[in-house]
């Protein structure tokens, strides 16, 4: 006789175990299901955020951060350090053990939630049944009333660059380098190519970003992707625009990569390439042909505002569904999610989700860009302080950047906050708070801002938006 759950999760991520552990504390009898494994062998919770993602990635760029400030900018605080060296394998090591503490972390979450792990892989079959297969291909079916899709996404792989994992790599494998590439070619100027673009520049590999499309970080802001091309070009970073890779010849431990851009097919030769162009839904045999889960071409599953699917009872969130891939999207959604099951009216904003990409100065956003408003036809007031201004940012010598608020013409209502700068993740979650409760541009700039302080740069940047900040000379309306 199969088990029976009130919830059963496929996938173990960000978003799926965060369900998980939400209906078990809401009081649903709740099982997970996750088949990757890590580096020792061991079923790893977490997901791609913790595993391979967000968490190893960010423990890479603070370790090159703190190299490149030793090696360039401790004398201007007076600091004499001698010659700078980084122990590459060390500071893969600590990546490693960051993760090794984190999803283990996660496993005990589970556990102290009375949440049911089942390590395999796991298929919905028709009737909201779930077939778990384990490692040594053994299987059994579990009996729910409620599913939650949540299998997350992989690197997207393309023809021209096939990834080896040695010489060619995907944004997993760039995580395990053992040692600095003298040469560098990343495929993609999004998010993941650029944060590790930053982390192998700043320990002094020459890094060349061949992107296809012939604009620079479209998704973002203008002004703060103009000023953000400027930084990262000053930084060293050779971005290449309108480059679209044809093919990829590896030899003698070396890759030349074949490329078109307005001047006509060129080629250059790397020690590492790092495709890096973006993610796809991992849906494959995740759904019985008989399940009635419904998907698109692209094998995203098609869901509604709530996360529910074709299937009552059925519900699919995170990577595997429409919106941005981004961890905290996943997770907020698993909670709305395993709120409804409980019967509780769930909703989440989508108009109000960060995102951050994460080289230095940071680029932080929410809410809609000056474009894309303009292009509706809304008229906006608008107002920037830089860094530059800032006495905090000053004393940290972290000047480069700025904060922008962007808010309605008419009710003066913040549409969307967009900074590049120190802190920037932080600072534009102070936006997102006052956007989600309906501020006015005026309302952030009646607020009383801890001085000094990084985030006096949003005070200053609503108080621009009516031409009244203090710090700076105020552009005539």
């Amino acid at each position: 006789m199969s088990q029976k759950f009130d919830v059963i999760v496929i996938g173990a991520g960000p978003g799926g175990y965060v369900a998980a552990i939400k209906a078990a504390q809401l009081g649903l009898k709740t099982a997970v299901i996750e088949k990757y494994k890590g580096k020792e062998g061991k079923t790893a919770l977490g997901g791609t955020c913790l595993n391979v993602g967000c968490i190893p990635s960010k423990a890479l760029l603070d370790s090159s951060y703190k190299f490149h400030e030793a090696h360039e900018s401790f004398k201007i605080h007076g600091i004499s350090t001698g010659e700078v060296a980084m122990d590459v394998p060390t500071m893969v090591a600590r990546k490693d053990q960051i993760v090794k503490n984190l999803t283990g972390g996660v496993a005990a979450l589970i556990k102290a939630n009375g949440v049911t792990l089942f390590e395999g892989h796991g298929k919905l079959l028709a009737g909201k049944k779930v077939e778990v297969t384990a490692a040594d291909g053994s299987t059994q079916v579990l009996d729910t009333e409620n599913v939650i899709l949540a299998s997350g996404s992989k690197p997207v792989e393309i023809p021209p660059a096939p990834v080896d994992q040695d010489v060619i790599v995907d944004s997993t494998g760039a995580l395990d380098f053992q040692s600095v590439p003298g040469k560098l070619g990343v495929i993609g100027a999004g998010v993941i190519g650029l944060e590790l673009s930053s982390v192998w520049a700043r320990l002094g590999t020459e890094v060349t970003v061949l992107e296809a499309m012939d604009k620079f970080l479209p998704a973002v802001d203008e002004q703060v992707a103009k000023e953000a091309h400027k930084i990262l070009t000053k930084q060293g970073l050779k971005i290449l625009l309108g480059a679209r890779v044809t093919g990829t010849e590896v030899k003698d431990k070396q890759v030349t990569v074949k490329f078109t851009d307005a001047e006509g097919e060129k080629a250059l030769t790397f020690d590492k390439l790092i495709v890096a162009v973006g993610r796809r839904p991992v849906t494959t045999d995740l759904l019985a042909a008989d399940s009635g889960v419904t998907m698109d071409e692209r094998g995203f599953i098609y869901v509604d505002d709530y996360c529910a699917t074709s299937v009552p009872g059925v519900y699919a969130i995170g990577d595997v569904v429409r919106g941005a891939m981004l961890a905290h999207k996943a997770s907020e959604e698993g909670v709305m999610v395993a709120e409804r099951i409980a019967g509780h009216k769930a909703q989440m904003n989508y108009d109000l989700i960060p995102a951050v990409i994460y080289t230095h100065p940071e680029i932080a956003t929410v809410g809609k860009t000056e474009q894309a408003l303009k292009a509706e036809g809304v008229a906006v007031n608008v107002g920037v302080f830089p860094f530059a201004a800032s006495g905090r940012a000053m004393a940290a010598n972290d000047t480069a950047g700025f904060v922008k608020v962007i808010a309605d013409a008419k009710t003066d209502r913040v549409l969307g906050v967009h900074v590049i700068g120190p802190s920037a993740a932080e600072l534009v979650q102070q936006g997102a708070i006052a956007m989600e409760f309906g501020s006015s541009a005026e309302d952030l700039g009646m607020m009383v801002f801890s001085h000094p302080a990084l985030s006096e740069a949003l005070h200053e940047a609503a108080l621009a938006v009516s031409g009244h900040a203090i710090h700076i000379a105020n552009r005539k309306k």
